[in-house]
């Protein structure tokens, strides 16, 4: 089992950047999958972000973030990180990481009923 805590979030200009942090306990954190949610107010969580297991080979965007957000980790910190660049006022949201322990062959997924461990987010606003 692990434990997930972000931060990293705060108030933010558009076009300004942030990095989040989620750092994990635990001695698996490797062998998870990891992803970054948000969930802005009024809306359901969508999936933002994830990266592989081990080396984080593999990674995933969505469309709305490609290009401006990049996905990472440093498993000797048990740390996966988000950077986050040229913010939008509709980056707003709470941001929430989220650990997958299951091998996926391919790829890593988008779907949050596949992440079985969840932080209790961070909150990101972008003003314009």
């Amino acid at each position: 089992q692990v434990q997930l805590v972000e931060s990293g979030g705060g108030l933010v200009q558009a076009g300004g950047s942030l990095r989040l942090s989620c750092a994990a306990s635990g001695r698996t954190f490797s062998t998870y999958n990891m992803g970054w949610f948000r969930q802005a107010p009024g809306k359901e969580r969508e999936f933002v972000s994830a990266i592989s297991r081990w080396s984080g080979g593999n990674t995933n965007y969505a469309d709305a973030v490609k290009g401006r957000f990049t996905i990472s980790r440093d498993n000797a910190k048990n740390t996966v990180y988000l950077q986050m660049n040229s913010l939008k006022p509709e980056d707003t949201a709470v941001y929430y990481c989220a650990g997958d322990p299951v091998f996926r062959r391919v790829g890593v997924s988008s779907k949050e009923y596949d992440y079985n461990y969840w932080g209790q987010g961070t909150q990101v606003t972008v003003s314009s």
